[in-house]
């Protein structure tokens, strides 16, 4: 009888046991269906979100694309062609010549074509600035074509502001000769082709002497596998491919042989009084209101990196969906998760560059008030350049004429500081002298200041 109750019993606890198995295999897959549900649905959610802004990306660059060779066409035509001009020749070769060819050759083009945002991008301008480039347009179309033209550059910088650029970009990697130091500079030549380094040849007249013109005009022969190799003299060098020459003079309407301006890319770093302007209202308002300044460069470098990390979400992203199409995409779990971060960046993304539109656009109208001390200052240093015509005495550099300005306006800014109050009696002396403040400038007091800055300059 015990036998078969126990017989009995295994049966039911086979059964029991079969009965949870099944139960825990049914509620395993409610959970792993449950776990599915929610990974779709976020999965959902996340490719909605960023559906729309691909979907936009896909509008924006099949735009690009009906007009990208006319773009690029139009800033290798920019960098080839335009640098010996000055600004005002320069756009009416872009608007009357250029755009001319390409309307009656029917070129598809972008409306209103900048070529700086084909050849470089507001990051790399802002790096420029910091290296001592000036911020005015001129000085910004100069620098891209001097970084983006095969052939070497040849600079006419009567104001000395693209050498004082070239040597802070350069630093240690440049060595710097002249044509008066015969085979030292040669000697020195020839050691930055062999290892690679930039060579500047500063304060040329209108003869460059023949035996750096295979150099310049870059008559280089095929080496050893894919080096190059230069001839000067009886001497035959190995071409680093990382050497660069760049060539430098003082003179303001330099006379040079025509085959010199084909082989060489003449870039014209002159000062012009609309780009003085602009570059004596950014040095204003660096100095008045730095808050604004730095401001505006803390704008810049968050949208740059945000483009940035925008780019590298959007790689790994397609990368990582690539690899899941070949198996269960709701078994990538970090794919999802990345999907999710990608939205909410966009989000934020989206909600702080509103905000710094906004913000840049009250940068601009703070800064415009300073406006008329850009505009006395460039018309008072080109009257002043006129007077050289008089007599060599009165010749002076723009930086002189800068460091004037500067002057000026710390020697107002002391003037117009509200006197410090007189201690009270029986307090401290200690107590009788608050911290200075930033004073507000208001437009009265600025028109104070410009009328005061002149008067400065001129004395």
């Amino acid at each position: 009888m015990v036998a078969e109750l126990r017989a009995k019993l295994q049966v039911l606890i086979d059964k029991y046991d079969a009965a949870m198995k099944k139960k825990a295999d049914a509620e395993a897959t409610a959970a792993r269906c449950e776990k599915k549900l929610s990974l779709a649905t976020r999965l959902v959610n996340a490719l909605g979100a960023e559906g729309v802004r691909w979907e936009q990306s896909i509008v924006t660059v099949g735009e690009s694309l009906k007009v990208i060779l006319g773009d690029v066409l139009m800033a290798s035509a920019f960098v080839s062609y335009i640098g010996p001009f000055k600004s005002t020749d320069r756009n009416l070769i872009m608007k009357q010549i250029f755009s001319k060819f390409f309307k009656d050759n029917k070129i598809p083009v972008s409306e209103n074509s900048n070529p700086l945002s084909i050849l470089t991008t507001e990051a790399e301008m802002a790096q420029w600035q910091n290296e001592k480039l000036p911020s005015d347009e001129v000085s910004l179309q100069n620098g891209a074509i001097l970084t983006n033209s095969e052939r070497y550059p040849l600079m006419v910088d009567p104001q000395l502001q693209g050498i004082t650029w070239i040597k802070s970009r350069y630093g240690d990697r440049l060595e710097v000769g002249r044509l008066a130091q015969g085979k030292r500079m040669i000697k020195k030549l020839q050691e930055c082709i062999q290892n690679g380094r930039s060579f500047m040849l500063e304060n040329l007249e209108n003869s460059i002497d023949a035996v750096i013109a295979p150099v310049y005009a870059r008559m280089f022969s095929g080496g050893k596998g894919k080096g190059k190799k230069v001839k000067m003299g009886d001497e035959e060098f190995d071409v680093h491919v990382d050497f660069k020459l760049i060539m430098h003079t003082k003179l303001s309407n330099p006379h040079y042989p025509p085959e010199i301006q084909a082989e060489c890319t003449l870039i014209n770093f002159t000062v012009t009084e609309k780009g003085l302007e602009d570059q004596l209202l950014s040095l204003v308002v660096k100095k008045e209101r730095p808050d604004l300044a730095a401001e505006k460069e803390r704008l810049i470098k968050e949208q740059n990196e945000f483009k940035i990390t925008i780019k590298n979400l959007e790689d790994d992203l397609l990368q990582r969906l690539v690899i899941a199409s070949k198996g269960d995409i709701l078994e990538d779990i970090e794919l999802i998760e990345n999907l999710e971060k990608s939205k909410q960046l966009s989000v934020e993304i989206k909600e702080k560059i509103e905000v710094a539109k906004q913000t840049s656009v009250m940068i601009d109208e703070a800064s415009e008030q300073y406006r008329p001390a850009g505009e006395r200052g460039a018309l008072v240093y080109f009257m002043m350049v006129e007077l050289t015509k008089i007599h060599s005495f009165y010749k002076f550099s723009l930086e002189s004429f800068i460091n004037v300005i500067i002057r000026a306006i710390d020697i107002i800014a002391r003037e117009m500081k509200p006197p410090k109050p007189e201690p009270a009696e029986g307090e401290a002396q200690a107590d009788a002298e608050p911290e200075e403040q930033d004073l507000e400038i208001t437009p009265a007091m600025l028109k104070i200041r410009v009328t005061k800055l002149i008067e400065e300059i001129t004395y």
